[in-house]
């Protein structure tokens, strides 16, 4: 059986914070870890790099995986915009780990992915680390599903408290400035993932009818602004300022589905609008006969959200997990919610597990509707058996 074990430290000395999460971490376990994940969140970029290499240090024998951020979540709780280190580590005697390393390196007039491995039948999921500002993470994680035989990737892309320049990568004992960092998980003993797009739906599925690119022109045989417009006016006042807040619009990923629910549509942001010409842009490409959903997100629709799919991924895999890495948009802590803790209590209440470490995203990896995406404002999670 996995043994799991987590821990979040904060202080003004970063490289003393990430060993007692360490070591706290790695206490509860049965015997030596095979895998530990770690996250730190700091002002110094070379306080960040000695804190990192300080968990791998103390980690030896394990795969290590991990990256900076802005906030972390570990020990329960959620930490944001200030020194901390979480550490989650496992025994897990039924997943082999493969780490790969990715570059980005230029072909022609685009950038070419290097690194990644042809996974084996076995691989039940990738995890991967990204540094959102020199790697195609959009374009890699919207092909994988494809190039990788339909395998899911769960999880997040770095920042740092310096933005770009502070961003960094830790894997196995090197560290990183650019690229991306995962691994292949295979075995039963890798559960499955949940993504929470934390949206509710408003007014009914329509038709695209005519579009170009990410630039809808139509709805059901109507210009799409004329279709938005009559929706929102036709909305209660408090959903007209949800939408005003924000508007979303939600992608139907099998139109062959005799009807879809919440969570079969993939959520992207409504852009922009434009009333002379009656269209919409939108945050992704569409095309022709898609079926479309426009969306509401505020902290009651998150959490109920993130709530159903956790129970609906508790029942059908009935008390298997034991552990999870924990992958929740920056804009869903203490911006969205009452406090930063939130999605990791969630995760720990609704699947009956303690042990959940991860980290505040700049964007989120993770599938939907069988398909690997970049998300925004979402929660995802990859699940260990216990």
């Amino acid at each position: 059986m996995a043994g799991f074990g987590d821990a979040l430290a904060t202080g003004a000395d970063l490289v003393s914070a990430a060993e007692r999460a360490a070591l706290d971490a790695l206490r509860p376990l049965d015997g030596a870890a095979d895998l530990v994940c770690f996250f730190v969140s700091g002002a110094d970029p070379d306080e960040v790099v000695l804190a990192g290499e300080r968990v791998m240090a103390l980690a030896e024998g394990a795969v290590t995986l991990g990256c900076t951020s802005t906030g972390v979540v570990g020990g329960g709780r959620g930490v944001e915009g200030q020194g901390a280190v979480s550490v989650w580590a496992a025994r897990l005697p039924d997943v082999t780990l493969t780490p790969f390393r990715l570059d980005a390196i230029p072909e022609g007039d685009h950038l070419a992915v290097v690194g990644m491995h042809q996974p084996d039948p076995e691989d039940r999921a990738a995890l991967l680390l990204a540094n959102p500002y020199e790697f195609p993470a959009q374009s890699f994680v919207e092909r994988s599903t494809d190039a990788l035989g339909g395998l899911p990737i769960v999880g997040g892309l770095a920042d740092g408290m310096h933005g770009e320049e502070s961003v960094r990568l830790f894997s196995d004992g090197e560290v990183a400035e650019s690229g991306a960092v995962g691994l292949l998980l295979g075995g039963p003993g890798v559960v499955g993932t949940v993504v929470s797009q934390g949206c509710r739906p408003i007014g009914p599925a329509m038709a695209v009818t005519k579009a170009e690119g990410n630039i809808v022109l139509e709805l059901a045989g109507a210009p799409a602004y004329e279709r938005l417009e009559a929706l929102v006016n036709a909305l209660p006042p408090e959903e007209q300022e949800l939408a005003a807040m924000g508007l979303h619009i939600g992608i139907a990923m099998d139109e062959y589905a005799d009807r879809h629910e919440q969570g079969d549509f993939l959520v992207r942001s409504v852009l922009g609008a434009d009333p002379e010409a009656g269209s919409l842009s939108i945050g992704d490409m569409v095309e022709v006969g898609q079926t479309v959903r426009f969306q509401v997100r505020d902290h009651d629709s998150a959490a109920a959200d993130l709530v159903e799919r956790l129970r609906a991924f508790g029942e059908e895999h009935a008390g298997r997990t034991g552990g999870a890495l924990l992958f929740s948009c920056n804009g869903r802590g203490s911006g969205m919610f009452p406090t930063a803790d939130h999605d990791v209590r969630s995760v720990q209440q609704n699947l009956g597990i303690v042990n959940v470490g991860g980290f505040f995203a700049a964007g989120e990896i993770g599938p939907v509707s069988g398909r690997n995406h970049v998300h925004s404002f979402t929660a995802c999670l990859l699940a260990f058996q216990g």
